[in-house]
């Protein structure tokens, strides 16, 4: 169950960071609520996992996978460049966060 709790404080972050580049500096409305309801959302989840999944490993994954997943939605839909370092680092998150579940953190 953590690790779904882990999933939808992921997705509510994800939510929250791309409603910011809407926000114009949050002169707008809507996006700037999304904004604030995501985090306040992903942080409530996040507080929940962490009855359960590790301090470390949980927001290790929650800020990787987040990161990772901001990086590829600016990459694919908001006309962001993609290079060689780019990429390296975003398969270096992953492998990161692939390593920590390897590695005994259940």
């Amino acid at each position: 169950m953590g690790y779904l709790l882990l999933a939808g404080a992921i997705a509510a972050e994800v939510a929250a960071t791309t409603a910011m580049k809407y926000s114009d500096g949050f002169s707008r409305l809507g996006p700037s609520m999304l904004t604030a309801v995501g985090y306040l959302v992903s942080f409530t989840l996040l507080a929940q996992t962490l009855k359960s999944v590790s301090m470390g490993t949980a927001y290790a994954i929650w800020a990787g996978v987040g990161t990772a997943a901001i990086a590829t939605i600016g990459i694919l839909f908001l006309g962001e460049g993609m290079t060689g370092v780019k990429a390296a680092g975003i398969a270096l998150i992953i492998a990161g966060v692939v390593v920590l579940n390897l590695g005994g953190a259940h």
